[in-house]
């Protein structure tokens, strides 16, 4: 989850990022987020990309709380704001996981 959380969410190239989604994810793996479901390795990497697209280019995703994994099912609680400063935004991550790669991830945003 931590791999997600730096390969892929903080990951500002689409060509880098997609060669770690194609590592962590399953090839039908479905991503759900603020209103949005997506499925495929292309996919997930243009609704990261889209997501990077609004955020300020300084911010990061960190970690704010170790991870949790019970079983197929793993949380991850995040923070996201500029680089070495207070997260600005944070949620959680769950994620399920088949043959040890995500098969579906759920992020969930405070408000």
């Amino acid at each position: 989850m931590e791999d997600n959380l730096n390969q892929v969410w903080n990951e500002r190239d689409p060509a880098i990022r997609l060669k770690a989604i194609e590592r962590i994810y399953n090839t039908t793996a479905s991503l759900y987020h603020v209103g949005e479901q997506v499925t495929g390795l292309d996919e997930i990497n243009i609704s990261v990309s889209t997501t990077q697209k609004i955020l300020p280019p300084n911010f990061v995703f960190t970690k704010l709380k170790p991870v949790i994994i019970n079983n197929n099912i793993g949380r991850l609680i995040w923070g996201a704001g500029p680089e070495g400063q207070s997260p600005i935004a944070t949620g959680m991550d769950i994620a399920y996981f088949e043959n040890g790669k995500i098969k579906s991830l759920y992020v969930f945003l405070d408000r």
